[in-house]
């Protein structure tokens, strides 16, 4: 029977030495669906998309993207596409060069690669600027280009990582139009931000991280009247609550209570 989830985990740890990154993490992230990955820096939102994108092996737990154990890196890598924080480019292609490599990586066919990166940079406004080198781009055309080479291929599954960085508000908008588009079209995407108001448009769910721990999980809506019926808060309020009850010496209760 086909797993109604894009993204499990169980248990999914990452320690170095005596340091705890992420720990006992359980996942499942529905097919088509949007996850809001929320966290304050340090909290281990990074470790665990690379570990999901086999980047990183766990040294605990386990995790399956669309069916397929991240321990088959190469079967998991068909499925994804990731956005990180820095979008790995070559600074001494065009970004056209650039996206036509990506499409070489992925197999696609050279005519259906050529209408999607046409499509793509038309879309993000950079068809104007596709034949300059990368160099050249601005933190916000880099961020663009990474976008679209992550989502390229059609990818099953998408992680982005702050994907919304170094954009103007209309690019921004662009992105978030395009996150929308994919949940639509049954892709799943696995969104990490500190832009609150991006996950509160998008997200079927919101997942709190805290010290490498999953404090708080749930539609948006629900997060934000936690506290009381009906109290309308902000999705930025129930983030500083959660991460501060997390921080509260406890017996471990306050963070099942937050979820």
């Amino acid at each position: 029977m086909t797993s109604p989830f894009a993204i499990e985990s169980t248990d999914l740890s990452k320690r170095y030495d005596d340091e705890i990154a992420v720990e006992g993490l359980d996942l499942a992230v529905r097919h088509g669906s949007v996850y809001g990955f929320l966290g304050p820096n340090g909290a281990g939102k990074t470790t665990t998309i690379r570990m999901l994108t086999t980047l990183l092996r766990p040294t605990g737990g386990e995790a399956k993207i669309d069916g397929v154990s991240i321990a088959d890196r190469d079967a998991v890598r068909e499925r994804i596409g990731y956005l990180p924080e820095t979008p790995p480019l070559y600074p001494e292609l065009t970004g056209r060069e650039q996206l036509q490599y990506v499409a070489g990586l992925r197999d696609l066919p050279d005519a259906e690669a050529t209408e999607r990166i046409e499509s793509l940079l038309d879309r993000f406004d950079l068809d104007e600027d596709a034949d300059k080198r990368v160099s050249t781009y601005s933190k916000g055309m880099k961020q663009k280009t990474g976008i679209i080479q992550a989502i390229l291929h059609r990818p099953k599954v998408v992680f982005l990582d702050e994907p919304t960085s170094g954009l103007d508000p209309r690019a921004a908008r662009t992105v978030r139009e395009v996150i929308a588009d994919l949940a639509a079209e049954d892709t799943t995407v696995f969104l990490s931000t500190h832009i609150l108001p991006v996950v509160d448009e998008l997200a079927d769910t919101v997942g709190v991280l805290f010290d490498g721990d999953l404090v708080a999980e749930g539609p948006p809506q629900k997060l934000k009247q936690r506290a009381e019926t009906g109290d309308e808060r902000s999705l930025e309020d129930v983030f500083l609550e959660v991460t501060q009850e997390a921080d509260l010496p406890s017996n471990g209760a306050t963070r099942t209570e937050a979820r």
